[in-house]
């Protein structure tokens, strides 16, 4: 399901979303992103991790678009089913 790059002396993903484009079967990118939403919320849970890994999966609307644009599509999204 997901392409893993491996682990590089710079990581790749860190810090915050930047505009670079989101790929929903880089599994280091989805992991970016879904650690960085728990820590947002405030939730580190397994099941919470899940929750937004299948929202990427069944639900993501864009073809095409940045980390940014995921990020905060997903936090409008956890957010509303609170």
């Amino acid at each position: 399901m997901y392409n893993w790059t491996p682990e590089q002396e710079t990581p790749l993903f860190e810090g915050s979303p930047s505009r670079r484009t989101f790929d929903r079967y880089n599994g280091n990118q989805v992991f970016f992103i879904i650690t960085l939403l728990l820590e947002r919320l405030g939730n580190s849970s397994i099941e919470q991790g899940r929750e937004i890994e299948l929202m990427i999966i069944n639900k993501l609307p864009f073809a095409s678009c940045s980390e940014h644009t995921v990020f905060n599509w997903l936090e409008k999204e956890m957010i509303a089913i609170g």
